[in-house]
């Protein structure tokens, strides 16, 4: 009886043993396509937001860590992607955050250069409601393409805001809120930008072997 529960207890032991296995192989399987998955995603955002014949480094692996809660909308470290040639700064992507959307956060990324002319915004990720506020997703309309080439400095800096509130930017019929923490979000952006493009660049490189953006 005894051996029975012992040899019982063996082959419990190796199904364990090789089941825990089974888990681990798929688990870091999944996580390297997983990773893979990011890494494609990122390098889209990316061209889709500084065009990659105007730089020479890896844009993807080239990033510092800031905190702005006052800029970047959250106490979560953003990245800022940045783009060099020939190690002189080209322009740079920045992770941000609107804390005011109509349904809670909306995260975006903002395409920057020459200091202050937006390249691109696309927004990650966000609650905001179906037919009305989401419309700042561009697979749902254009409306954040209206960000493109747009330039902040200190004469136009009021136009920065939605019509409704006396500015230049579209807001959606039956939804207001979405669009102007859109706006200010991407307004904010520029601003950290420019008071800090200089240690923007000169600053260590945090990105050497991860990736952030996940769309």
């Amino acid at each position: 009886m005894k051996f029975v529960i012992a040899k019982n207890g063996l082959i419990l032991s190796l199904f364990a043993v090789i089941t825990s296995g089974l888990i681990a192989l798929t688990y870091f399987g999944t996580q390297e396509k997983i990773e893979h998955q990011h890494q494609l995603t990122l390098l889209k955002i990316l061209d889709e937001l500084v065009p990659r014949n105007s730089y020479t480094n890896e844009m993807q692996r080239d990033c510092v860590l800031v905190t702005s809660v006052d800029y970047l909308g959250s106490k979560t470290a953003h990245h800022i992607y940045r783009a060099t040639k020939d190690d002189l700064p080209v322009a740079a992507v920045i992770e941000t955050t609107a804390p005011n959307g109509y349904s809670g956060r909306i995260e975006l990324v903002v395409g920057i250069k020459d200091q202050s002319t937006v390249t691109g915004v696309r927004v990650l990720n966000h609650k905001e409601t179906p037919g009305l506020g989401d419309k700042i997703d561009l697979r749902i309309s254009d409306w954040v393409l209206g960000f493109t080439d747009q330039t902040l400095t200190t004469e136009n800096a009021k136009n920065w805001s939605v019509k409704k509130d006396g500015g230049q930017f579209d807001q959606f019929t039956g939804a207001t809120i979405t669009p102007r923490a859109v706006v200010g979000a991407v307004k904010r952006a520029v601003e950290y930008y420019q008071l800090n493009h200089d240690a923007i660049f000169s600053a260590s490189n945090e990105c050497r072997s991860q990736s952030a953006i996940q769309g």
